[in-house]
């Protein structure tokens, strides 16, 4: 994967649970501005009292910092970075790479990507080490059994 996509890396993600209610989610991203911290990923994701806010960021220490500051409940976790192609297929390698070595994937999010470029995937993995591992591992490109069988579909 590393030669073909692009690097494979752990980071620090934190979650973020924040109340759902008008300009809180303002605040902790103009707060993060300010600071001047650049998020590399994120997903936010409601529930009946309060959302969960996961972000990546280029540094991990200040933005520890700017949320410590906001007095928001907190938690920090190791993801698995992974810089994909931004075309069909991509994420699907991934995790088939990761299952196929017996490795679950908890939960996934991707940034999005310019045609041509590329995107981050951010994977949260039951054994980060050994994902790591398969995922930097040299592989050739594989030709998915559903594309060879049939032709593209036309586009509306």
């Amino acid at each position: 994967m590393k030669a073909d996509n692009g690097a494979v890396k752990t980071d620090t993600q934190f979650s973020v649970f924040l109340a759902n209610k008008p300009k809180v989610l303002a605040h902790l991203c103009q707060r993060l501005a300010d600071e001047r911290i650049n998020l590399l990923a994120m997903s936010m994701m409601d529930a009946a009292e309060h959302g969960v806010l996961r972000l990546v960021a280029e540094n991990a220490d200040e933005t520890r910092a700017a949320l410590a500051d906001l007095d928001l409940r907190t938690a920090e976790t190791s993801v698995l970075i992974a810089t994909l192609p931004h075309k069909p297929g991509a994420l699907a390698d991934v995790v088939e790479r990761l299952s196929d070595s017996h490795i679950g994937v908890n939960y996934a999010y991707c940034t999005t990507g310019v045609s041509g470029g590329k995107t981050l995937g951010v994977f949260h993995v039951t054994d980060i080490k050994k994902a790591t591992q398969i995922l930097t591992e040299r592989k050739p490109k594989r030709k998915s059994a559903a594309t060879a069988r049939r032709p593209a579909r036309a586009r509306r």
